[in-house]
């Protein structure tokens, strides 16, 4: 008896949804939160309802709304009895008056082309009748000498004309051919796919009286997001250096967003209340193995992991062949990311290519003051995000075995109140572009360094001392003597902290001895061979270093004493 109630009740209740009266609204984006992989989109819309059940629906929305971020309020004396979404083949996007110019540019192109075409098949298909009316006055007649000469006379003007017309057909089809690419393809550029739905979402409303409803409507969308960009700028060593804090935020998402309130931020868009997934934890070294960075995970945080994973008889298997046994939670989070690829697959997005960062757990957001239009295609556009004046202290590194230019390095502390994420910058010093660098804020100490580039006012050489360099034979050993003179000149008008470093040889067999003989005061780190320097020199002067060292080995064995570089040249 129970089953025979649902039977009549179900399409009781779908004939009287029918009966709702329908409001379909299409509003402007008012604002948005860009996530690193995501954004939340936020519109408003006030609506006039009678008593009773509405149905509104929000049309030309992004295909790429994620169903369980969607949220809606408007307010106490409304109930919502239930929200859905939907995708809408038939109503496409709206185009772009830019968009709208380029289609109709294109179809009159392909229009005069075919029309080429056309005209040029009427001379072929009179060179082809030509060729088939060959014969002269039929097999048992011939023809006089005279006749032959007129017929032949006539052919051959009338082909050298079909010719020289086809040829002329011919390049203006090419060049036809080569605006309707040019065309297609500035097309291309702005993403433009035909036929390609929009979404929608269906919110069933009642009231108890006639009011003016606001209603309030947020969902998260895939497929935008946005990745830092800096710029290092300083006058001078001693003062405040300044660093402009910029994102390249990117909108794919199948919806332009025109004039919209932005906000940046570095939290998740898509956590959820699921309780986290206990996931294998591999110990190595940074950087030797593929690897989680903590022992949990939530469930929608390591797609790495999943997408490198797979499920056998419930349990879940990963590219290390470990296996875990997945209870009911741990499963439905695994098949709501399965459902979110294929939903991304059909979606058939431009690709966009993604890094893995670390950000702090302590999510941070930036107010942007102005407005911004970032149009859907899938390009980035930069966003002034803030801009900060710190104070530095400066010194300069160098590395001569490698690199024979001193750098300069600002020290800053404090930095951990920034919420930088780690990015490429441009480096400004002295009004003077200098090169890219890279701010790394994954650092466990107090005080972040900021490259600067290279100074040409503080010169360092490294040269072999012929006198000292040498190679003896004693015994069944072989001893090679290397030492080098290293030279730093302080050209500027103010002193510097300068470190230098260099390196002694490790000997990984017993029978390999190496022996630092003269270090000039420097400081060998006997776990890596880091040899080290530090100094103050005052302007205008020099400081001279003295390194040598010596190698022991037999001498019936071949041993690398002298560290190479690898480079690729042409193999003629």
């Amino acid at each position: 008896m129970k089953n025979i109630f649902y039977l009549l009740v179900i399409p009781f209740l779908g004939f009287s949804q029918t009966q709702n009266p329908e409001q379909r609204i299409e509003t402007p984006i008012k604002a948005v939160t860009l996530y690193l992989d995501g954004a939340e989109v936020n519109q408003q819309k006030q609506v006039n309802l009678n008593a009773g059940i509405t149905q509104v629906v929000f049309t030309n929305l992004s295909s790429k709304l994620i169903p369980k971020s969607i949220q809606v309020n408007v307010g106490e004396s409304i109930s919502v009895l239930s929200v859905s979404e939907k995708l809408n083949f038939l109503s496409l996007n709206a185009e772009s008056a830019k968009v709208k110019q380029l289609r109709d540019s294109l179809k009159t192109n392909q229009y005069k082309t075919q029309q080429l075409v056309y005209d040029k098949e009427a001379y072929d298909k009179e060179k082809e009748l030509l060729a088939k009316n060959n014969s002269i006055g039929g097999q048992d007649k011939g023809v006089s000498i005279a006749e032959l000469k007129l017929a032949a006379d006539f052919y051959r003007s009338r082909i050298k004309e079909i010719n020289s017309e086809i040829l002329k057909y011919d390049t203006k089809i090419n060049e036809m051919y080569a605006v309707t690419n040019r065309l297609q393809n500035e097309l291309n550029e702005l993403n433009i796919n035909e036929n390609k739905p929009t979404g929608e979402i269906i919110i069933l409303l009642q009231s108890d009286t006639k009011v003016a409803a606001n209603i309030d409507l947020k969902y998260v969308v895939s497929d935008a997001g946005w990745a830092p960009y800096y710029e290092l700028k300083a006058e001078d060593i001693g003062k405040p250096i300044t660093l402009v804090y910029r994102a390249r935020a990117f909108n794919n998402t199948g919806i332009n967003w025109a004039d919209v309130k932005l906000k940046l931020s570095t939290s998740d868009p898509t956590r959820n209340a699921s309780k986290p997934m206990v996931m294998p934890w591999f110990l190595n070294f940074s950087g030797d193995v593929y690897g989680q960075s903590n022992g949990y995970i939530s469930n929608n945080a390591n797609k790495s992991y999943y997408q490198k994973s797979q499920i056998n008889d419930g349990n879940l298997e990963n590219q290390f062949g470990a296996k875990q046994q997945l209870n009911e939670v741990e499963l439905k989070s695994w098949n709501e990311y399965q459902v979110k690829n294929k939903r991304d697959e059909a979606n058939n997005t431009k690709k966009i290519v993604y890094e893995e960062v670390q950000v702090s757990e302590l999510s941070a957001e930036f107010e942007i003051k102005k407005p911004y239009t970032i149009p859907s295609d899938a390009k980035p556009y930069i966003v002034e995000v803030t801009t900060y004046s710190l104070d530095a202290t400066f010194k300069h590194y160098s590395l001569p075995k490698v690199e024979k230019d001193a750098f300069l390095l600002a020290r800053i502390t404090g930095w951990e109140d920034l919420d930088l994420i780690e990015g490429p910058a441009n480096v400004y010093f002295g009004g003077t572009f200098v090169g890219q660098s890279y701010v790394n804020p994954r650092s466990v100490n107090d005080t972040l360094d900021l490259s600067f580039g290279r100074d040409s006012k503080v010169i360092v050489t490294r040269t072999k001392i012929k006198d000292f360099n040498n190679e003896k034979v004693m015994g069944n050993n072989r001893k090679m003597t290397y030492s080098y003179e290293m030279i730093i000149k302080n050209n500027r008008k103010t002193a510097i902290n300068i470190d230098l470093e260099d390196q002694k040889p490790l000997s990984q067999s017993n029978e390999i001895v190496v022996e630092v003989t003269e270090l000039s005061k420097g400081q060998v780190n006997p776990d890596d061979g880091k040899v080290s320097w530090k100094f103050l020199i005052p302007p205008g002067e020099s400081q001279k270093i003295i390194y040598t060292y010596t190698i022991k080995y037999p001498k019936n064995r071949n041993v690398d004493t002298e560290k190479k570089m690898r480079k690729v040249r042409a193999a003629f």
